[in-house]
């Protein structure tokens, strides 16, 4: 054996042992140098903002038993089971507070429901908050869209769909009109005695917002690409149930993937896509639109743009708003109504002394805007359920908001980049110190008073600052005709005598009834 030869070989072997020994030390020395001192200026940023704007400590906790508060993550899971979500975080605010911290699976958190912080988060402070891990959540369904971007991206897609918005609250309403008359005669003429409503509500806005969007309603889309319209309605229920469920995890939201949810999104873009692509074909055939004098969303939408990717994206994000949000507030006004007949009374007084219903014409939409009762049961309808009644932002960067510290709650609070701060309009809407002390309870007259005349950030039904939904106004619109026809038609609608008066809520991005819409129509 030559054994210089082997001395020489482990000598070269060790000194290359040597170097990457130090080598991987002064990594490692280096990461935890870039560590300290990226600590050491956050610390230092944290101890300026405090001082500057005289932060106070958060006095009020949310409480847990178990480790990494599993114990409240089970009470919250049995409790979305049973209907009861939405009454678990009343529950949480009514023993911990209007700002609290909370500490999740290891993460630091702030829940609020002072109108004063709701309005730093998505008004006064808006550039300093992002919607945080939403955007990737929802990105395989909405992809680019309104509802997934911040920053640059997020204002061009509302430039892109403000002037179309703009458009639709003038040119659609016979569009929406022949769709809710055709609904208004079904149910007339199939369903007099018991029906659950609620189901009708959601295809009733879901081909609403399809006729607006592309020009005719779910059932009557053929596309060249043969999309089954059933298949994507199922489709885009369940992957929008989904990413609810998905939401509910904050960063954990890529644990419930699954081939399901991926297939029906698929099924959702190439059903959109096949839509989009005749219209991109029959604009290049027909670009002034000589053959057609109805609004068409996509129609206005491609003389912006002409990328397929950037209509799909969009129209999905609006066909998701336009649907479920108008279908909750329909079918929480008539469960409502159900259970109050001198309120359904007034209400139907007030639909059958317009001067189109004594001229057995039509509403109009200047008759359904004046309607000052409907107005205010709409209103109460949304403080009671409001269309987005859980939301969530994350800060950019280190920050304050303006309540929530000391002992009484009323010094500014620190936020740290990166930490979710959560909002309950929900419970916000249903404060005795705000509403009074029948809070909980449907009564449209409290409009009347002059107490709520200046609520400011206290009522948020569409949420508000530069994110405020551009769709609102055409949900009410939708709204105000659909209830007002309905209360034309029938002469009374009864809650059937063995359904339960408690309500109990599906909770998805918006708060559907669990038990339906389930009346008695005469």
């Amino acid at each position: 054996m030559d054994t210089s030869a082997f001395r020489t070989s482990y000598s070269y072997s060790f000194s290359w042992s040597i170097l990457l020994y130090l080598g991987l030390a002064g990594l490692a020395t280096l990461g935890l140098t870039r560590w300290l001192l990226s600590t050491s200026r956050s610390k230092l940023l944290e101890n300026q903002l405090i001082s500057e704007r005289q932060c106070k400590p958060i006095a009020r906790r949310l409480a847990y038993r178990w480790p990494l508060a599993l114990d409240l993550l089970l009470e919250a899971s049995r409790a979305d089971q049973k209907g009861g979500i939405l009454n678990f975080f009343l529950a949480v605010v009514g023993r911990t507070g209007t700002t609290f911290e909370q500490i999740l699976l290891g993460s630091r958190g702030i829940d609020t429901i002072d109108p004063e912080n709701i309005e730093a988060i998505l008004s006064t402070q808006f550039n300093e908050f992002s919607l945080g891990s939403r955007s990737d959540n929802f990105r395989p369904l909405l992809g680019h869209g309104i509802f997934t971007e911040d920053g640059v991206a997020w204002k061009t897609s509302r430039d892109l769909l403000r002037p179309q918005f703009m458009q639709t609250r003038t040119k659609s309403f016979p569009t929406i009109q022949e769709v809710i008359e055709k609904f208004v005669h079904s149910v007339e003429t199939y369903h007099l005695g018991s029906i659950d409503l609620q189901p009708g509500f959601f295809r009733l806005t879901l081909d609403t917002t399809m006729a607006v969007l592309f020009g005719k309603p779910l059932e009557d889309l053929k596309t060249s690409g043969g999309g089954d319209e059933a298949a994507f309605a199922r489709a885009f229920d369940y992957a929008q149930h989904r990413l609810a469920v998905r939401g509910r995890l904050g960063d954990f939201y890529w644990v419930l993937g699954g081939s399901e949810f991926l297939r029906s999104c698929r099924t959702v873009h190439e059903f959109v896509d096949a839509i989009v692509a005749d219209a991109l074909k029959e604009v290049e055939k027909d670009p002034d639109n000589k053959e057609g004098d109805r609004y068409i969303f996509l129609r206005a939408l491609i003389s912006n743009t002409k990328d397929p990717r950037v209509l799909r994206d969009q129209l999905i994000n609006v066909l998701l708003a336009g649907r479920d949000t108008t279908a909750c507030l329909l079918s929480w006004t008539f469960n409502l109504l159900a259970g109050h007949q001198d309120i359904q009374a007034q209400l139907r007084r007030e639909c059958r002394e317009l001067p189109s219903f004594k001229a057995g014409e039509l509403p109009t939409p200047l008759e359904i805007k004046g309607m000052e009762y409907l107005n205010n049961v709409l209103r109460e309808v949304l403080r009671l359920y409001p269309s987005v009644p859980v939301n969530t932002r994350s800060p950019t960067k280190t920050t304050t908001l303006p309540i929530g510290g000391g002992s009484d709650g009323k010094s500014p609070i620190l936020i740290r980049k990166g930490e979710a701060v959560g909002y309950c309009v929900y419970a916000m809407h249903r404060r005795k110190d705000i509403y009074g002390e029948d809070a909980d309870d449907f009564r449209p007259s409290r409009w009347e008073e002059d107490r709520l005349r200046n609520l400011g950030w206290a009522y948020l039904p569409f949420n508000g600052g530069p994110r405020i939904c551009l769709g609102q106004e055409f949900a009410l619109l939708e709204a105000g005709y659909t209830v007002t026809r309905l209360l034309q038609t029938f002469r009374r609608i009864e809650r059937p005598k063995e359904q339960s008066s408690k309500p109990s809520h599906t909770l998805t991005l918006v708060v559907a009834s669990k038990n339906g819409c389930n009346v008695v129509l005469e």
